[in-house]
């Protein structure tokens, strides 16, 4: 049985061109993911205008995520996706301008931030949406996990990277090298043929965005896939505690981060080692059942997170028990890895090409809202009842949530793939 990383999709050019670039497009918008909170703190020396970019973000994402479904079921993709990404590499240049003449505004710096998000999100749901205008549909689960594997390896990479580029080159250089990894996507994003829309609508507004959600309401399967993603991310997602265990839980100081930098890293490396090996999930009839028990697997290891937590210092020396912790959060990260990529192909094997950018901008709305109401909960419930009892519970709502959701949508785990053979044609 194979179990490493299926590379087929790599056979394509115009796929292989997108993901060979991505490696590096990645780690670059990676660099700004770490320089702008640095640059805010290092402005206010506060935490709040921190919390602000989460909010500065969010909201664009949301608006902007369901508007550029609708441009991409309408718009040529291939010229939409040359739009957004010159103007996220614009973006990326005025933030270098900003760092580099020592504005120091932060409300310069949530501004810039907020329109990078747009620029993000109308971005998305095209990308996503060219793959089954490339690929035949039993290559997506394959072409998603390599996708998904190369952002979170960016997840790891860039981070590290910029920890080590900040002392030498300073702040501004991250933004600047960023906008020159953009045009490594330019280019592979250039040589893709044209990729009109199917569909016979020609505009993007507001009604064309609600018939979005009136086609959702009628297609169980993608609604259960919605659905299950929050489940997982709400009550499943313990990021927000990420801080106060680190120190409180395993001795981290003020000035050090040794067990903040692994518990953030922890779920990154396993998604990269379960893209490595998710080479088996192209073989996957029963997608919906497998996304069932993975997200049931997602929060049994959230419950042993916690309860490595709540070991730390007790039964288990600090050592033992943040490497227990890791395991676990590593493990629920491949499993994620797994479930998102199975979970995408469903989206994108189910919807009709009209309607399948659509269907991308409410995926991209409910993939960044679901964690930050997560950060929420898990916020409030530790202030209840500790970070142990609020990771280790949400695993438990985890499970308890994936029995109830089988339940109401029992068609979403009869769900099986139908195989089918034929390319799908671009224009």
């Amino acid at each position: 049985m194979k179990v490493l990383a299926d590379i087929t999709p790599l056979r394509n050019p115009h796929y292989r061109r997108l993901w060979t670039t991505g490696v590096v497009t990645v780690i670059g918008a990676q660099l700004s993911v770490v320089a702008v909170p640095k640059q805010l703190y290092d402005i206010t020396h506060s935490s709040s205008y921190v919390g602000l970019a989460g909010l500065f973000g969010l909201v664009p994402l949301i608006v902007f995520g369901l508007w550029g479904g609708a441009l991409a079921d309408v718009m040529d993709r291939r010229k939409l996706l040359l739009i957004t990404s010159t103007g996220t590499g614009l973006t990326a240049l005025a933030f270098w301008a900003q760092a580099a003449a020592g504005l120091n505004n932060p409300w310069l710096v949530l501004g810039l931030f907020a329109v990078q998000q747009a620029f993000f999100a109308v971005n998305q749901p095209a990308r996503s949406a060219i793959y089954p205008r490339l690929l035949p549909k039993e290559q997506l689960p394959a072409a998603n996990s390599l996708s998904m594997t190369v952002m979170q390896f960016g997840a790891i990479a860039g981070p590290v990277m910029a920890g080590m580029l900040i002392p030498v080159a300073g702040l501004a250089t991250l933004y600047l090298l960023d906008s020159i990894a953009l045009l490594a996507t330019l280019w592979a994003t250039w040589k893709l043929p044209p990729i009109p829309p199917t569909g016979e609508s020609r505009r993007a507004g507001l009604r064309e965005v609600l018939d979005g959600f009136v086609y959702l309401a009628t297609q169980r399967i993608l609604l259960a896939s919605f659905a299950v993603d929050v489940i997982a991310m709400v009550f499943g997602m313990p990021r927000a505690l990420f801080p106060e265990i680190a120190q409180d839980s395993f001795g981290d100081t003020a000035s050090s981060g040794h067990a903040l930098g692994l518990l953030f890293a922890a779920m990154s490396v396993g998604a990269v080692f379960g893209g490595v090996f998710s080479g088996w999930l192209s073989r996957i009839r029963r997608q919906g059942l497998a996304v069932v028990i993975l997200i049931v697997l997602w929060g049994l290891g959230m419950v042993g997170f916690g309860l490595a937590v709540g070991a730390a210092g007790h039964s288990l020396s600090l050592t033992v028990a943040l490497w227990i912790a890791f395991a676990c959060l590593a493990f629920g990260g491949a499993v994620d890895m797994f479930s998102a990529a199975l979970r995408t192909t469903m989206l994108q094997s189910v919807a009709t090409d009209e309607m399948r950018g659509r269907l991308q901008g409410v995926f991209i709305v409910v993939v960044a809202g679901g964690p930050r109401i997560g950060d929420v909960a898990h916020g409030f419930a530790a202030a209840a009842v500790g970070t142990a009892a609020a990771a280790a519970g949400g695993g438990v709502l985890v499970v308890i949530g994936m029995v109830i959701a089988a339940l109401i949508f029992p068609a979403f785990v009869r769900y099986r793939v139908a195989r089918a053979h034929s390319e799908i044609r671009v224009a």
